[in-house]
């Protein structure tokens, strides 16, 4: 067995971004938006809805209400179905020139990352494949005035395409790892990607209007013979079927020798920094030839590597104030008045161990794949392999509290670790009230966890639960002993099936998560 200490920081910086990323590409919905792979369908995000005539029928509709188990208790979402589109009823075009013809999934589709934006009116998700598809919640209809408004595709574009370093002989891939949102500030919408090593700024913009009447061109762009002009116009402006397009504005690259991580934007919305295993940069969003290295921990001899940075998040309020995590299992929180150069932390947060739990894997599984900052600023949370822990950042000694996520893989360890598992790098996200945290697990199951009356429930998302008005039922998981009905042994489990990915909405009880190359979109109960 290798060296867990050295070697174990080698292999994870070699490991990080290793998690299988897809989703679905579409335009128009072949089937469900629900994804599978061996579903045939273009981006199946959902159960598939058609007519008579077999063609698609309508938009992404909600649904029903599902009554908790846990009464106003904790949060329990519904199944928020997106079925097909029809493209001769949404007159938006998408650019699909990039879509292939998916009679099946492929690890391109695997979905990388999911984010809704401030308001929570658009839903973005990034695949390994470099693609981008924004989802838009439509406005609530007169006629039903308490139904829940619906998430339709926006916008798909390809973000990122494949790339090679000749220099160091290394392949870039075109995977998204992260997006941010920015700000709306006009009636277009600005967001950013990243792959391993560069970073792009995209506008998202509407146009329903074309010029016509040019003096020097015809209707078809081809330059008028200037004989034939006999008299001057004035071009005007006629109206087009609505047009949703996405443009680069501004791409960020050659900041980074190892593969980016984490991006974070600041709450000036002037700067973002971008983070790789062993530093962070700060990048102003107007300039894209320079950045300044805030933090650096790579050693001179790289044989003393002993940890490598996971994550890291500005804070949400104070535009100096970051947060970094690193694979011991520690948070480092940072202030940029102290120093240009952020080596040496403000605060220091780290769990003492206990010596009677040390074993091979206390390292790999400590290691923290997220940190988030709570919407107000006072909490920090993390997820390691086992657990998510809630800090008070005015206390630096032990999390405020500790959940556990799936403690029943304690005994697993060896053959998680055997298959790779045990470095699958887990996404955490609070409720718009920092009340409910949820995170993600194996065999499509995912956590729920109420800090106000320390209730907790296990979620799966599949296809089979994703009927129109079905309810979500509460799993459990059988560790040992005689097994009930309604569980699920630990041996039975299926581990090539995980929830990496999760979004909650900012305001609402609506949460996006990511199975896989699946795509699911809950709600709460509808009145």
């Amino acid at each position: 067995m290798p060296c867990p200490h050295i070697p174990f920081a080698l292999r994870y910086a070699c490991l990080i971004g290793k998690l299988v990323f897809l989703q679905a590409s579409h335009y128009y919905f072949r089937s469900v938006l629900i994804l599978n792979t061996a579903a045939t369908a273009v981006g199946c995000w959902c159960r598939p809805s058609t007519n008579s005539s077999g063609a698609p029928a309508g938009p992404l509709t909600p649904a029903p209400a599902l009554h908790p188990s846990m009464k106003d208790e904790l949060f329990l979402p519904q199944i928020l179905m997106l079925s097909q589109m029809d493209e001769e009823i949404d007159t938006r075009k998408i650019n699909n020139s990039f879509l292939r013809d998916h009679n099946y999934a492929t690890e391109a589709d695997i979905i990388s990352t999911v984010e809704f934006n401030s308001t929570g009116e658009l839903l973005a998700t990034g695949d390994k494949g470099g693609r981008v598809v924004v989802f838009q919640r439509e406005q609530e209809s007169k006629n039903q005035p308490h139904r829940r408004g619906e998430y339709n595709v926006y916008s798909t574009f390809q973000s990122h395409e494949p790339e090679f370093d000749y220099l160091k002989s290394l392949e870039i891939e075109e995977k998204i790892n992260k997006i941010r949102w920015l700000p709306q500030q006009n009636a277009a919408y600005f967001l950013l990607s990243t792959n391993d090593k560069t970073v792009k700024l995209w506008k998202i913009s509407e146009r329903d209007k074309r010029p016509e009447g040019y003096n020097l061109k015809d209707e078809d762009g081809r330059i008028r013979d200037p004989t034939t002009i006999t008299a001057l116009r004035v071009p005007v402006l006629r109206p087009m079927d609505l047009m949703v397009e996405a443009t680069p504005r501004r791409v960020f690259s050659n900041g980074h020798t190892y593969h980016i991580n984490s991006i974070s934007i600041n709450s000036d919305y002037e700067t973002y920094m971008s983070t790789d295993d062993l530093r962070i940069n700060l990048w102003n969003l107007e300039i894209t030839n320079r950045s300044f290295n805030i933090v650096d921990i790579k050693p001179t001899n790289m044989e003393e590597l002993t940890e490598v940075i996971t994550a890291a998040e500005f804070h949400p309020h104070q535009c100096n104030t970051f947060v970094y995590s690193s694979s011991k299992g520690s948070i480092r929180l940072c202030d940029m008045r102290a120093a240009a150069l952020c080596d040496s932390h403000s605060k220091f947060f780290e769990e003492p161990e206990d010596p009677s739990n040390r074993s091979f894997f206390s390292e790999i599984i400590s290691s923290i794949s997220d940190v988030k900052f709570s919407h107000s600023g006072r909490y920090l949370m993390t997820r390691d392999y086992l657990t998510i822990k809630v800090w008070d950042l005015n206390m630096e000694n032990k999390p405020l509290e500790t959940y556990q996520v799936h403690d029943y893989l304690r005994s697993k360890l060896c053959s998680l670790y055997e298959n790779d598992c045990i470095f699958d790098k887990f996404e955490c996200v609070w409720n718009g009230s920092d009340s409910v945290i949820m995170t993600g697990s194996y065999n499509n199951f995912f956590r729920m966890f109420d800090r106000n009356t320390k209730r907790d429930v296990t979620l799966e998302a599949s296809r089979e639960n994703s009927k129109p008005r079905a309810v979500l039922k509460p799993r459990k998981v059988c560790v040992g002993g005689k097994r009930r009905k309604d569980e699920i042994s630990v041996d039975s489990l299926d581990f090539s099936k995980k929830i990496l990915h999760t979004a909650w909405h900012p305001n609402e009880n609506i949460i996006a998560v990511a199975a896989t190359n699946n795509l699911y979109i809950f709600q709460d109960k509808v009145n």
